[in-house]
């Protein structure tokens, strides 16, 4: 047998395969790469998977985005209900000094000047109704809300049924809007 002799040169991919296989090295390359091939082609997805991700993805951002939409319209309409609530933070005290005035004024004989006042309290008053502001009414033997109503004390009840109940508001409560500004200051029965 004669063994020829090759330059690096003349060495092949063809005699480098044949080498390959004559060491038994090439069959266990083939197995490995058919496995790659099968694990490969199982991960990537198909056409419709992908479709289908990107209307998912498409959709979930939609919503997304119109949640925002409407979060941030409802953050703006509450924004404007409430734009004034500093500045009608501010009258509150004005307007219980003039309720007290008025109060001092009637007990005078000077009948002209408590209309005059009444007039000016009345047109105020109004004009803070027309912005949003209401009273919250509270009247003895209500029963007590802790939500709306603020107790500053609590005195022996002078009935049973007032047991537990407001006897007396010190100072009234105002809202703007649905949301409460100031609550009124009560006056509750022990019970």
């Amino acid at each position: 047998m004669k063994r020829f002799t090759m330059s690096k040169d003349q060495y092949t991919k063809e005699d480098e395969i044949n080498d390959a296989v004559k060491n038994g090295e090439l069959g266990e390359n083939q197995e490995e790469t058919q496995e790659n091939k099968e694990v490969e082609a199982k991960e990537e997805p198909t056409a419709e998977e992908l479709i289908q991700a990107e209307k998912d993805k498409y959709l979930r951002l939609f919503a997304e985005f119109e949640n925002y939409k409407k979060r941030t319209s409802k953050e703006r309409i509450e924004l404007f209900k409430t734009a004034s609530q500093e500045l009608m933070t501010a009258l509150l005290p004005i307007m219980d000094d003039f309720d007290r005035g008025l109060a001092e004024i009637k007990k005078s004989e000077d009948t002209e000047l408590f209309k005059g006042m009444e007039l000016i309290n009345n047109k105020f008053k109004s004009t803070l109704t027309q912005k949003g502001l209401t009273e919250i009414e509270v009247k003895p033997g209500d029963d007590f809300d802790a939500e709306i109503h603020d107790a500053i004390t609590q005195i022996p009840a002078p009935t049973d049924d007032l047991k537990g109940k407001i006897i007396d508001c010190v100072e009234k409560g105002y809202k703007l809007g649905d949301k409460i500004i100031r609550h009124p200051k009560v006056v509750m029965g022990q019970a």
